[in-house]
């Protein structure tokens, strides 16, 4: 029996046996017999890396994401008694914990995610080294085109590991100086001190200086008359230090004792005493500020005057010449003297006159 009895499709139909048809089935079926256990295996090991991939990467993922809750739970527990008032605040220890976070996430899903795709590339016996050169390729083009970008990433991700500021801190970063509200990967905000807000690129800060970390001195300059008695002078100093370190909030402010470091120099009119404290980061300006007040208060009630600049118009009225103000009398004030004389018109002769 012959195909080419049946009607024709068209035109441009192959006319094929009934035969020949028989043996392509046969060999089609032959193939798949002798592939099929290949192509079961093949997809049972692309199967079971992605499943392994997918699962692992939850567990990895999850695991993060415990540790950062149990990091700021730990915060918050301490947060608002004596030992939270010593560590770092807890918006900026969750700020910086999740943008760890987030960056551990998603290294960790790129590395296990692209290596399990290169396993299922590999399964299906493609050659990955055209692959991988073309990705690399791309990757120097990327990094040489996105170059500020990939820099303000990188400056950002070790800023935050290593902890150079956070949320709260007042930092001079060069480029802009003020509080710390946000920080980002990429961007870093400040409030400056008359309310204005920074957009910082981390990577342009070459260098950061931190003034909420460790501890601050605070110094306060005291000027006084050179005839007043050293002695008293630090007695009250002292009072008033011993009362200012006992009092609340204070006593938290303060992390040392207030020190009389000595005369910082003598002058005809005054000499001037330095005092020093290490205080709470952050607090030496108000620290110093109540020092003056307290200060000036007790010496007030010690009677010892408190100098600088110029003196009070008081005490320069009082010591002036009263003399001085009295203009010198004047000889052409009378005139029979001989300078009015002399300065009188010469009168002309009687003969002229006419």
């Amino acid at each position: 029996m012959s195909w080419s009895a049946l009607p024709a499709a068209g035109p441009s139909s192959d006319t094929v046996t009934l035969d020949e048809a028989a043996d392509r089935a046969n060999d089609a079926a032959s193939w798949v017999e002798e592939n099929w256990a290949v192509w079961l295996s093949t997809g049972l090991r692309m199967v079971l890396i992605l499943v392994i991939a997918l699962v692992l990467r939850h567990v990895i993922r999850r695991a993060l994401t415990k540790l950062i809750d149990r990091m700021n739970r730990s915060v918050q527990a301490v947060e608002g008694s004596t030992l939270g008032g010593l560590l770092v605040n807890a918006e900026r220890r969750r700020q910086r914990s999740e943008a760890i976070g987030s960056v551990l996430r998603s290294v960790t899903s790129f590395l296990i995610l692209g290596t399990a795709a290169l396993m299922m590339l590999g399964a299906l016996n493609i050659n990955l080294a055209p692959l991988l050169a073309s990705a690399g390729v791309a990757g120097v083009a990327l990094g040489f085109g996105a170059r500020n970008l990939v820099t303000d990433f990188l400056s950002g991700v070790f800023m935050i590991l290593e902890d150079q500021y956070g949320v709260g801190d007042t930092i001079d970063a060069g480029v802009a100086s003020g509080e710390v509200i946000e920080v980002g990967l990429r961007v870093t905000k400040l409030r400056g001190d008359n309310g204005e807000i920074w957009y910082v690129r981390n990577g342009e800060v070459k260098r950061i200086g931190n003034l909420s970390q460790g501890w601050a001195t605070a110094g306060v300059d005291v000027m006084v008359r050179p005839t007043e008695d050293l002695e008293t002078v630090r007695t009250v100093i002292a009072g008033v230090a011993e009362k200012m370190a006992k009092d609340d909030p204070w006593n938290e402010r303060l992390w040392g004792p207030v020190e009389v470091l000595g005369l910082d120099s003598v002058l005809l009119d005054s000499m001037t005493v330095r005092l020093s404290a290490k205080t709470m980061p952050g607090q030496a300006l108000g620290v110093e500020r109540e020092l003056r007040w307290r200060i000036k208060r007790a010496f007030d009630e010690a009677g010892i005057q408190i100098v600088g600049g110029l003196l009070p118009a008081t005490e320069t009225a009082a010591t002036a010449d009263p003399a001085a103000g009295v203009s010198a009398p004047s000889a052409l004030a009378s005139p029979t003297s001989p300078q009015s004389m002399a300065a009188a018109p010469i009168t002309p002769p009687p003969n002229l006159a006419k």
